[in-house]
């Protein structure tokens, strides 16, 4: 990827050791930059519209509102919006919503380290980025 092209990511948990975690790794990838950050949904929203990031990394639950109506109101102002989602559990029904609601992706947090770091990742081209049994579904 050209050095001057670098991927522009809004991070998005409001837990503090997560929410550190996903910065250090975006802060270390060369192809990208860590645009933004917020701990829930509504600054989430807010920190979309000032920094409009090629991708937002969004976590599942937050305090205020579902990362999945946070997403839904970016959406709606900004219908080209990536958010990927940001989960504990593989089998959530929520993560079902929030593919058919139109995330990219979903990543476990045990695995967004490499996911997110991971060399080009598809969900971050903008390609929807789904499990296997999921991609049965929704692909």
């Amino acid at each position: 990827m050209n050095e001057a092209i670098k991927i522009r990511v809004c991070s998005v948990d409001d837990h503090p050791l997560m929410h550190e975690g996903i910065a250090t790794v975006i802060r270390n990838q060369p192809d990208m930059l860590l645009v933004a950050e917020a701990s829930n949904g509504r600054e989430a929203i807010q920190r979309f519209r000032e920094h409009k990031p090629d991708v937002t990394l969004m976590d599942l639950r937050l305090p205020d509102m579902s990362g999945v109506d946070a997403m839904l109101a970016i959406r709606a102002e900004f219908p080209e919006a990536r958010v990927i989602i940001l989960t504990t559990f593989a089998g959530d029904v929520e993560i079902q919503h929030a593919l058919q609601s139109g995330a990219r992706a979903y990543v476990l947090k045990k695995h967004a380290a490499e996911r997110v770091g991971g060399s080009d990742p598809p969900s971050l081209r903008g390609e929807k980025a789904y499990s296997a049994r999921d991609r049965r579904k929704f692909g």
